[in-house]
């Protein structure tokens, strides 16, 4: 009877190893995760995005970085599993069926050439540069130079931030509209006279950030509301269909606790 028992026992620990063995190989994920829009969400949905294939062997992650419009209307028309929104969405395209899940907030910093001497700006005056109510840069406080006004296209996520914030919407009076982040600090590096916006995440040693109203765009400055010109970091599904279980294990993962430290990395602040 013992023997009969020992037996027993040695095959229901032996079913349950196959078993755990088995769920093991059926929860192993595999497939694509396609993501599309904004350019400024280049660092956070990267570093996600690979270390969300190093767990899972099994799944190929990409980004295409078209732009926050492009992006909502890339999951809208079905062309990748999440889009990728540096702006909430509008009225109508959540009534076409988008939802939106805040991923992190970034600030927008406005950005100069290195050498030129001004320092600071306050949303205001920031404002009547862009709209041209204010010309050269010895109105506030710099050389005597025409302001060269950098900026983002239509449809930017970015630029709607950055507009809505200083309530410039159709009002600014743009010497280049540039189709990425990227562009934008490039040009601004270039010309000792522009001035530009983008995304703290973003910035390299070519510029220099302004603070806004004696305020400096960082992660804290961000986390606290201090810094007056930000915006959310959104990712963009559709409302009634279902993600393939790569796309959910991903999106599960972007917006859970563990991934802020990641989010954190690349310059900027995690919702949760």
């Amino acid at each position: 009877m013992k023997k009969k028992t020992q037996k027993l026992l040695g095959l229901v620990m032996a079913a349950a190893v196959v078993g755990s063995m088995l769920a093991g190989c059926a929860q192993k994920l595999s497939g694509t995760v396609a993501t599309d829009g904004s350019t400024s969400m280049e660092e956070v949905i990267g570093a996600l995005g690979e270390a969300f294939m190093e767990q899972n062997d099994g799944v190929t992650f990409t980004y295409n970085p078209t732009g926050s419009g492009s992006g909502i209307q890339a999951v809208q028309e079905g062309r990748c599993d999440i889009g990728l929104s540096s702006r909430d969405l509008k009225d109508e395209e959540a009534a076409s069926g988008l939802t939106a899940t805040v991923l992190a907030y970034d600030g927008i910093a406005v950005i100069v050439h290195p050498d030129n001497p001004v320092a600071d700006l306050d949303v205001e005056t920031i404002a009547k540069l862009y709209t041209g109510e204010i010309a050269n840069w010895k109105d506030v406080g710099g050389s005597d130079a025409p302001v060269v006004l950098i900026g983002r296209e239509a449809g930017s996520g970015t630029r709607d931030g950055f507009e809505s914030v200083t309530g410039t919407k159709d009002k600014c009076q743009y010497r280049q509209e540039l189709t990425s982040t990227g562009n934008v600090i490039t040009a601004v590096a270039q010309n000792p006279d522009a001035i530009g916006y983008a995304s703290l995440a973003s910035l390299d040693d070519s510029i220099r950030a302004l603070t806004v109203g004696g305020v400096a765009p960082s992660e804290e400055t961000v986390k606290d509301g201090s810094y007056a010109i930000q915006r959310p970091f959104v990712l963009v599904t559709k409302t009634d269909t279902k993600l393939s279980d790569a796309a959910q294990a991903f999106f599960d993962f972007a917006t859970s606790a563990d991934a802020s430290a990641l989010i954190s990395k690349a310059g900027a602040v995690a919702a949760n």
